[in-house]
């Protein structure tokens, strides 16, 4: 049902453009020189860069950021959507920080979906009560991702400091109860368990738990660690749960891409980018920090800068190795076509 709720935001003009972006990524493959020929397939925005935990791998939780904090601004985010929706066909709604934190998100998020534009957020979920479960529901959101690491409290809060099990499953819940009462078919609800030493024993009881709730998925997804390299207490033991494998000198690397793989190329790189809440445009996702800007909403159109001369040289350093980027040796999916 997800799957077809997507394509059914597919317009003549959004499939012409896939296509075209799709094509010149492999022509830029081919002749090892990038070109650019259709507008982003996919965003990201980030509503907001603060969040009520303080989860220990992520720079909103240990706020670390070298970069400026705030809210995404509604007529910012409304005069971004005006000039991207016709070629636009999947919005995320999340980068750094709790989206629920910024309170005109579901308003944002209905502006977005009466564009006809696939929307979808992650949250910790502290945030769902009844009446803003109502509201996600009524927003016309079609994809939440509920972020649960721990069947307990105790293995929960390993990770998500200053986080209440208990929350995210009453939240949960409320979002169910309302989809049911409102006679909705979205959002898709998903369970997102990243797995860490201190609870990979709970993969098996996190899938009983979300058939028991009713979400419609449950996602099992490997943690990105940043010190990994001489191995990390919270690596898991299982190498089928973790994104880094032992080397024979006792080291670690990620198991695809970062330092394996296809090193000449990333896909994200043509069909999407990250908009941060103050209109910087970055790469993708891995750089929480936005140390690669690629330009700024604030100054120019994004037509303009998705086909600059930075852009174009950092397109040009991925078909050289993405070994060059720093970015990019944390990776495990860069690679990886989606349309």
């Amino acid at each position: 049902m997800d799957s077809i709720n997507l394509l059914s935001k597919f317009t003549f003009r959004r499939a012409i453009n896939a296509g075209k972006v799709l094509l010149g990524y492999y022509f830029s493959k081919w002749t090892k020189k990038p070109h650019q020929w259709g507008m982003p397939i996919s965003i990201a925005i980030e509503p907001t860069t603060s969040c009520n935990l303080r989860c220990p791998e992520c720079p909103s939780g240990l706020r670390s950021f070298t970069r400026e904090t705030g809210m995404l601004q509604e007529s910012f985010f409304q005069k971004t959507i005006d000039e991207l929706y016709k070629d636009l066909l999947y919005l995320t709604f999340y980068f750094q920080g709790e989206p629920y934190l910024n309170s005109k998100f579901l308003k944002m998020v209905n502006y977005a979906s009466r564009k006809n534009i696939y929307t979808a957020t992650s949250t910790n979920a502290h945030y769902l009560d009844d009446e803003n479960a109502k509201s996600t529901v009524e927003s016309g959101l079609d994809r939440l991702i509920v972020s649960i690491d721990g069947t307990t409290q105790e293995s929960y809060q390993s990770y998500r400091i200053g986080g209440d099990l208990q929350k995210v499953i009453e939240g949960t819940k409320n979002i169910l109860k309302w989809k049911k009462t409102l006679m909705s078919k979205t959002p898709h609800v998903i369970f997102q368990f990243v797995v860490f030493r201190q609870n990979e024993h709970e993969v098996d009881e996190i899938r009983k738990l979300g058939k028991q709730l009713g979400v419609d998925e449950v996602r099992i997804k490997s943690a990105q660690i940043y010190d990994y390299e001489n191995g990390n207490e919270r690596i898991p033991t299982k190498e089928e749960y973790s994104r880094y494998k032992k080397t024979n000198d006792g080291t670690f690397l990620p198991h695809e891409g970062g330092t394996e793989g296809d090193l000449t190329s990333c896909w994200k790189m043509w069909h999407s980018c990250v908009i941060t809440w103050d209109g910087k445009i970055v790469p993708c996702c891995f750089d929480k920090d936005a140390k690669h800007q690629l330009g700024n909403l604030q100054e120019k159109t994004f037509r303009d800068i998705w086909l600059n001369e930075s852009y174009t040289k950092f397109r040009a350093s991925l078909l050289r190795s993405r070994k060059e980027i720093d970015i990019c040796s944390n990776c495990s999916d860069g690679t990886k076509v989606w349309v």
